[in-house]
């Protein structure tokens, strides 16, 4: 069996750009799309419609095969330890999801896909999200197509937000992930934008995608596909 490979960065900013697009473009290079998580409101108060460039490199990457994928709403609002739609309950995961569709809307960055800060989703969330018009919800633990009910098993293996960043863990990411891509399975990647100003997380995220290759893994986004009928009929 052909196994897949998602890689996935978040904290895109001004501040972080420069790193960012440095290695998307060693990506590229390597053929490999990258999932782009992305929240309205950034730390510090800053948002991102205040950010033109970074707003226009995001919507320059969707054109060129990458994928937008909202990251929660306000990134102030994740603490150490808890994401932001951790222990929301229904009404309230509704209306930041509202707040922060609408806000993606208007920088022509919307999306039908979703990634919590953190990875973790409360009960009310998943209640919420096919309401707001989501299709995917990329979790901890699995990729959950919200239309049809269904989840792929596969765990995120991450650096930053919520994961280590020490030499060990990087060197545990690897291995973890050749693993995976050996026995032809879903290689889930995630790393914090400020790392990847260090050589350290960097290149252990470039070795778990050269070794996922090596292995006849396909390189993917996060993304749903629509009813074979739906997408016929069209």
């Amino acid at each position: 069996m052909t196994g897949q490979l998602l890689v996935s960065v978040s904290g895109i900013s001004e501040r972080t750009l420069p790193d960012v697009a440095a290695f998307c473009a060693r990506l590229d290079a390597r053929g490999v799309p990258v999932s782009l998580l992305v929240a309205p409101r950034l730390k510090g108060g800053q948002r991102l419609g205040e950010d033109t460039d970074t707003v226009g490199w995001l919507a320059a990457r969707r054109r060129g095969g990458d994928a937008i994928v909202l990251h929660g709403f306000d990134e102030a609002a994740t603490k150490r330890g808890r994401g932001e739609f951790a222990t929301l309950p229904a009404h309230e995961a509704n209306l930041r999801l509202m707040a922060a569709d609408r806000a993606m809307e208007h920088l022509g960055l919307r999306t039908r896909l979703f990634a919590a800060p953190g990875w973790t989703v409360s009960p009310g969330t998943v209640t919420a999200l096919p309401h707001r018009g989501f299709r995917v919800l990329a979790g901890l633990s699995e990729i959950t197509d919200l239309v049809r009910g269904t989840a792929v098993r596969s765990r995120v293996l991450g650096i930053g937000e919520g994961f280590l960043s020490e030499p060990w863990w990087c060197r545990t990411l690897v291995l973890s992930a050749e693993r995976i891509a050996r026995r032809g399975g879903v290689v889930r990647v995630a790393v914090a934008a400020r790392h990847l100003r260090r050589p350290g997380p960097q290149q252990a995220m470039l070795d778990v995608v050269d070794l996922a290759l090596m292995h006849g893994c396909t390189p993917l986004v996060y993304r749903w596909r629509p009813y074979r009928a739906l997408t016929d009929a069209a």
